[in-house]
């Protein structure tokens, strides 16, 4: 079954709009490991607007369930991991100036950075994944810089989803076969909801993880955060 990482970036700016230490980023963390999510995922960004370093580091020795740190691969990030050595990184391509990921990464024109930057992850025991559009060319790059999984970058099927989903999903489809045939773990995020999740879930094989943060943190302010997860975990079930 297709584990769910919770991404608290949300939890975090909400604190951070007031000052203090409400809501507790941690706190929500270890509750949203108790109601049923597999992961949690963080991605600070240079500066500190929602997830902070010190909040990383908190995170790293108190998360029992998958740790995943994302982020750019400035020397400041690779420090923070290897220092915290988190069950997984992944690598997203955007600067320090972009509100939210955008874009997957190309793999041709990054290829010799990747490869660095991955060696020395894995040498240090943690699971790569690469941020990547569902571009089964990029994947293929993507296989040669020693990549252990990519996520792809869920945007454009969100968006065309109430419109087509069979269009919009079917260059997904393609790319996860693609991962499939290089032997790459796929995991995928980005505007994924629970009006999407489920079919993208059956449609995709191999999918071992989503990771899904500004959607599910907003729809706990409905259902309540134990409620929405265990929504969330129903919507990733497979088909009987």
């Amino acid at each position: 079954m297709t584990q769910l990482s919770v991404n608290i970036n949300k939890i975090a700016t909400l604190r951070n709009a007031r000052g203090g230490n409400t809501p507790n980023v941690l706190q929500v963390a270890l509750d949203c490991e108790k109601f049923g999510a597999q992961g949690i995922t963080v991605h600070p960004r240079p500066d500190e607007r929602h997830i902070r370093f010190s909040d990383v580091t908190d995170l790293a020795s108190t998360v029992n369930t998958e740790f995943n740190i994302e982020g750019y691969p400035s020397a400041d990030f690779i420090k923070m991991v290897l220092t915290h050595r988190p069950a997984q990184v992944t690598l997203v391509p955007d600067g320090p100036d972009v509100l939210t990921s955008n874009a997957g990464w190309n793999t041709r024109e990054h290829q010799k950075m990747l490869t660095e930057i991955i060696q020395v992850f894995k040498s240090a025991g943690i699971r790569t994944s690469i941020f990547i559009d569902a571009d089964s060319e990029m994947i293929r790059y993507a296989k040669t810089t020693g990549t252990d999984r990519v996520e792809l970058y869920t945007e454009s099927y969100a968006n065309g989803f109430s419109e087509d989903k069979e269009k919009a999903i079917a260059p997904f489809i393609e790319a996860a076969k693609t991962a499939k045939k290089e032997g790459l773990g796929i995991n995928a995020g980005h505007d994924l909801n629970l009006d999407n999740l489920t079919y993208f879930a059956h449609h995709i094989p191999n999918l071992l993880e989503v990771s899904i943060g500004h959607a599910l943190i907003s729809d706990s302010l409905y259902y309540g955060l134990e409620n929405t997860i265990a929504l969330y975990r129903r919507a990733l079930r497979p088909t009987e």
